[in-house]
Parts: C-alpha cells; structure tokens; sequence
C-alpha cells in the first residue's frame, strides 16, 4: 500500500457541494484528501487504503453489505476511523440509522453545520488514531518476524544445549577429577526435599567408606566436636543474611579422630529462607598444623629480637651501673667520686625503670589506673609539654572537637603516648625542606564492622585522637612492622624501637587499637582509637605538688605487715622501713601473712608485693586483711601484673600501688598519704 494511500481521507459527499467544500478545507491545513463519487468508488478507495473516511449520514442510505464485510475483514490491528457527517433531526434517529453507524463501530459523529475548525479537528483526531494503529502494525509484523527468529534460534539452541550438555558433563569429570587432586570434596544440602549430594571424599573425610549416613544439617553439626558446635550453628544462620557459608571447624570422625575442615558454600534462596547450601569441604588439619609451626616459629624469632634487643640495652645500662660499683668498691674513701659514681648508676638505673615500663605497656602487663575522662582537657594541659616536646622549628596545631565523647583510660599512659607520637612525628621532620606541621586532632566516629575486622575489638562508636606529621613517610615494608618491639625507622642510638610498642601496648589495655597511615614524601598519620565510655567524664585528680610532702617517719610504735617473697627485695624493704622508724613483721607469702593477721599483735598497714607464689596475690590478701581486720591499711607494690584483668582491677583506685622500682623516699611518701589519711 502506498504510504500517501495511509494518510489520505477518503470523502463520500454526493449530495452539493459538501465534498468539494471539505476538500478545500482540509487541503488548507495541509490534509491529503479524496472525494469519492459514489459509495462504490469510495469502497475501492478504502480497499486501496485510507488514513480515515469523512461521510454524510444520507450517503450511508445505500446498501452496505460490501463495506460491512470489508471491516469484518480488517487485521486485528485495524479499527478503521469513520466521521459522519449527521443532519439535525428534531427527534430520536431511527433504529435501522442508528444500528448502521453502530455497524461502523470507531465512529465520530458531528451534527451539521459543522464550522471548519471543528471538521479539521475531527480530521486530525482520526488520522492520528489510526497512525497509532499503523504503529501497532508495525509491532505486530515485528513480532512476527521476531517469532520467525526465535524458531530459528531455538533450532540453533536446541543444537548447541545438546553441545554444551556434552561439554558440561566433560568439564564434570575434570572438576570432580580437580577436586579430588586438590583434596577437596563437594557437596550440595537441600533442606527444602531433604536431599543432599555429595562427592566420594566428602564421606571419607568423616571416615566413611562407600556407604555414608545420611547428610543434612543437622547430621553435619552433629559431627562438629562441642566446643565448636555453637560456632558452627552460628555460621549456617548467619547464611539467610549473608547468603554465604564460611566455616572452620573441628570434627570428630567416624573412627573417633578429631580433624580440622573448612566449609566454603553458597545459598540459593527459596523464599524467605535459605534451603539450599552447595560448596566445597576441605580437610584442614595437616594446613593448621603446618601454619601454627611456622606462627610458632614466627613467635619464637620475635621472641629472640625482643631478648636481643632488652640484653643489650640493659647491658650498656649495667655497664653503667657495674663499673661504677666496682669503682666505688675499689676507692670508696673518695667521696666526691662515690657520689659522681653512684649518680651514674642511678641514672643508669632509672633508664632501665624506663625501660622495663615500655616493655610492660607493650606486653599490657603495666599498673593501670584508668579514669574516666575528656580526652580535650588532658590534650589541652599537656600541650605546653609537647610544644616544648616539638620544638620551635615545628608548628603544633591542636583539632579538638568540642563535642567529644569521654573514655576510659590511663591518664598518665595516654599522655606518654601521645607525647611519643609527638616526638616521633618531629624526628621524621628533621632535615626536610618546607614548613614542619605537627596537627593534634580528636574525633567522634562510628566504626562498622568491616572496619574493625582485624582489630579484635567490636564495632560501635569511638573517640580517635589523631598525630599527624608533614615528614618523610614510611615505606610500605616497614609499615607492616612498626608497632613490633626493638624495631626502628631511626638511625642506631636515635631510637630504642620501643616507643610505638608501647603505644600500641597502652591502646589495647584500653580496649582500643592504634592504626598507622603513611605515605612517602608525604607524611604520617597515627591514630589511638578508644571506646567511648557511657560513664559521665569525671574531674581529673591532680598529682599534686608530691615533692614538697616531706619523709614521713612512723610514729611511735607504727607496724607494717611486709609481705615479700624475693629475699634481696625483702632485704632492702626492710632496711628502708626500719631507717623510717617502722616496726617491721615479715611474710614470705600470703598464708604466713595471715597467720599474722590472725593474731594479736598490732599492725597499722599491710604492705605487699601483688605478685606471689601460693595462689592468693596482693589484692586478693588485701581484701582478706581487710575482712579479718576492719579498716587496716593496705599498700600494694608491683612491676609487673600476672594478667590485665588483674591489673584493672588494682587500678580501679580502690586500692594504692607503688610501682617496683621505688626509692626509700617514695615509699615514705606512700606510706603517709595512706596512713596520713592524705590520700589513698
């Protein structure tokens, strides 16, 4: 059909001039239009093709067999357009006239006289009703033509499932074969219909022969040895959210064997529940047994460094103090000698205090006293420190969110931590062009899970004090190692390789972590993450000025219970407590301290080590004392804690610690804040 048949009007007029009118009409909008002489020529016109037809009612008086006939052979995208031109009747039109036009079915009826606009509207309406139906037309040959395509593609599919069915069962055997080489076994539980599938190896890693039991969840847990059971249940429920199986775990064999596996699957959901689970199963053991050799062979090497590291800093650190005595034992008539000496040996001495505190802080074995505390008001009073720590040659910029959340910590182990970040972050600065910024900022952040993964600690919200340095960067090789002990970026004698250990030591004693960013040329960044506390900050006792509270010696007859179990320390604490005047009763061990505790005599303060053979330690003997004699006073001394959770506890500030090493004058400043009532 021609494409200028499709848009024309097909005009059945024969009465006057009303079809040369509407000619004009039309054709002055631009309308292609065709006056028909008779109902006759107006049908041909139709068959040849016709966007619309404009007809007079009177012109349908006819005989209309062949136009009726000619719409019930129309294709069922056509519903071909009519607009009737109707004269005005003064009643009701007949039934025979009204069925006719019912007969044309898509009809547009206009009374006359009709104005042109109208006439041209009822044109433009019909014709583009009927370009939707051409368009439907074309959608339909298109499906056709597409149904022609999808024949011919399915005859092509059907051969080449046929091929890749032939393929797939080859690349079958060369998994299963794979697999097997790889010691692997797959498997497929299906909850849903109560089958599962599974490899041959997959029964023989439980120790079965040909014939395993029956497989489905249950049975599998069941497997699982107790103490990991519940791991196991954990890891199957967590697959409706996760859509994953990731398992390792112990399983007891058929032959009662214990073995290592690991689980790897995927679920494909049926509804609102996970029921199918396919994967792979791997027998673990001889993997484990071989990686937990090489971590132990990894431990012990960290282990030698460490001792390598401590006995020779603390062989220049006893040189000292060795040459020196033998020096003052050779010519001890040389006064002012001895004293140069000893104040060597002294100094020696303290550095090793110092040191044995970083060791502590990194093994979390130190004293703790945790507080809790804003973060903002120590930062802010220990910023004269630290901008001295800094330098002149270096900007220091506090960041501090105003709004930050209060933790939990050690005040005086967070101030050294942040003064070594300080100093570190200077040290890395030295010797660089361009200006040396040091920025001290404090956070509020959220941490998820993904980003608490490898940390050992639980997601939720934190409080991150940030050092950042504008200094040389540290290589991605040595990142991986900075927190280990004895390792150091610096030049040898410019750093012990313990400062970074310490922090990372204090952190985790906090129940936070320490994370390092870094890059080279560009600068670092080294931030202490700590969990934000739900307790209200409190005031932050101050030390006071200790130094001027002058020896206390004891009163008259003023007793201490001196429980110690290293004879020379004993020795030396008992030459200490009786040059201050003290009534010393001596204890080796908890049970001979409570003998004395049971008796009569008098004792004022209990004075003892906190870690003791004999399984009662210092704090658990203190709250005994305290039981069997209501209101003693109670004096801890230690260098070292057995376990964190004991060290907390004695820094709860219930009960007052002197740290080993300590001087005679330390000792008779805690003996009078405990027994002046001036303090703890």
């Amino acid at each position: 059909m021609p494409v200028a048949h499709e848009e024309r009007i097909l005009i059945l007029a024969p009465r006057g001039r009303d079809a040369a009118v509407i000619g004009q009409v039309l054709a002055g909008t631009g309308t292609p239009a065709q006056a028909c002489p008779d109902l006759t020529g107006w049908l041909d016109g139709l068959r040849a093709g016709a966007g619309a037809a404009l007809v007079t009612e009177e012109a349908l008086e006819g005989d209309l067999t062949d136009l009726f006939a000619w719409l019930d052979a129309q294709p069922a995208w056509s519903d071909f357009p009519f607009i009737v031109l109707a004269t005005r009747q003064a009643g009701r039109r007949s039934e025979r006239a009204s069925q006719r036009l019912a007969r044309l079915a898509n009809v547009v009826l206009l009374e006359r006289p009709v104005n042109a606009e109208t006439l041209v509207s009822a044109a433009a309406s019909a014709l583009r009703a009927r370009r939707r139906q051409y368009q439907a037309r074309e959608h339909l040959l298109e499906r056709e033509r597409a149904q022609a395509q999808l024949r011919l593609a399915n005859e092509d599919l059907e051969r080449r499932v046929a091929e890749r069915t032939r393929e797939v069962e080859t690349a079958h055997e060369t998994l299963a074969f794979a697999l097997d080489a790889a010691g692997m076994a797959s498997w497929d539980l299906d909850d849903r219909i109560g089958a599962a599938r599974r490899s041959p190896r997959f029964d023989a890693v439980f120790g079965y022969g040909e014939a395993g039991p029956h497989w489905d969840r249950e049975s599998l847990i069941a497997h699982v040895v107790e103490e990991d059971r519940d791991i196991a249940e954990r890891a199957f429920a967590a697959t409706r959210e996760t859509g994953t199986l990731d398992l390792e775990c112990r399983i007891r064999r058929a032959d009662g064997q214990v073995r290592w596996i690991a689980l790897r699957g995927r679920v494909r959901d049926e509804g609102d529940t996970a029921t199918r689970i396919a994967g792979i199963l791997m027998d673990r053991t001889d993997q484990r047994s071989t990686e937990e050799a090489l971590r132990q062979a990894q431990k012990m090497e960290a282990i030698g460094q460490l001792t390598g590291g401590v006995a020779h800093d603390f062989n220049n650190l006893l040189t000292v103090i060795v040459g020196g005595l033998d020096m003052m034992l050779r010519r001890p008539e040389q006064v002012e000698r001895v004293k140069r000496l000893a104040e060597a040996a002294m100094g020696a001495a303290r550095r090793g205090e110092q040191l044995t505190q970083q060791l502590l802080a990194f093994s979390r074995r130190q004293m703790l006293r945790p507080q809790t505390l804003n973060p903002n008001r120590l930062l802010l009073d220990f910023k004269p420190l630290a901008e001295r720590a800094a330098g002149g040659a270096v900007a220091l910029a506090f960041d501090l969110d105003p709004a930050i959340d209060p933790i939990r910590i050690d005040p005086a182990q967070f101030e050294a931590a942040v003064l070594n970040l300080v100093v570190n972050a200077r040290d890395a600065m030295e010797g660089r062009d361009g200006p040396a910024r040091i920025a001290v900022t404090s956070r509020n952040v959220h941490l998820g899970t993904s980003a608490v993964a490898d940390k050992g600690v639980p997601p939720g919200p934190y409080v991150t004090v940030s050092v950042t340095d504008t200094g040389s960067g540290i290589p991605s090789d040595a990142l991986a190692r900075v927190f280990e002990p004895f390792f150091t970026t610096k030049e040898v004698g410019k750093g012990t390789g313990l400062g970074l250990s310490q922090v990372y030591g204090f952190t985790r004693s906090a129940n936070g972590f320490a994370r390092i960013e870094s890059e080279v040329g560009r600068g670092t960044t080294v931030s202490l993450c700590f969990p934000r506390s739900t307790d209200p900050a409190g005031e932050e006792p101050g030390t006071g000025p200790v130094s001027a509270i002058p020896l206390r010696r004891a009163g008259a007859g003023e007793t201490v219970l001196l429980v110690e179990d290293d004879e020379p320390v004993l020795a030396m604490a008992v030459e200490s407590l009786e040059e201050l005047r003290y009534r010393v009763v001596v204890a080796r061990n908890a049970a001979e301290a409570l003998e004395h505790l049971r008796g009569v005599e008098r004792i004022d303060i209990l004075f003892s080590d906190v870690v003791m053979p004999g399984g009662m330690n210092g704090s658990q003997l203190a709250v005994e004392a305290q039981r069997l004699r209501p209101g003693i006073k109670v004096l801890l001394t230690s260098g070292y804690v057995a376990n964190l959770d004991e060290g907390q506890v004695i820094g709860r500030g219930e009960l007052p610690v002197l740290s080993k090493p300590y001087r005679r004058d330390e000792l008779a400043r805690s003996l009078r804040l405990v027994l002046g009532g001036e303090g703890r």
